[in-house]
């Protein structure tokens, strides 16, 4: 189920020393958890991440990921990356941190495949350095 290997996901980035923030429903908190459980069945299958690095590192990591296929745009049933860099290109750097658009943000959608898979390649990719 999507929903269960999205939170899984989720929850290991959280742990690495690469990662700076995570977002995902399923690890939301106070309110926003009452808000979540009141209107979702589970998490989903989207996340986002702003990793510790500036933009050609973030870009270097998903370059390195396996089993996510680049994307321009997220959803199937293949696990997808893409960063929002790309698809908010058109906004000054100054905009899009106002959105909360940081140049190391990597937006993922997790798809069939077994979590421990995608765990697995996203841990490579993060540690290649």
């Amino acid at each position: 189920m999507r929903n269960d290997t999205a939170a899984a996901v989720a929850a290991f980035p959280q742990r690495h020393p690469r990662v700076a923030r995570v977002y995902h429903p399923g690890l939301a908190t106070g309110e926003q958890k009452r808000i979540v459980g009141a209107q979702m069945r589970g998490g989903g299958g989207m996340l986002s991440a702003v990793l510790d690095a500036n933009t050609e590192r973030t870009a270097a990591v998903v370059d390195r990921l396996r089993l996510f296929a680049i994307a321009p745009s997220l959803g199937g049933v293949e696990s997808l990356v893409t960063q929002p860099i790309t698809t908010h290109h058109g906004l000054d750097p100054a905009e899009r941190a106002k959105r909360g658009i940081a140049d190391s943000m990597v937006r993922l959608s997790a798809g069939l495949e077994d979590a421990n898979v995608l765990i697995a390649d996203r841990a490579q990719a993060l540690d290649a350095d």
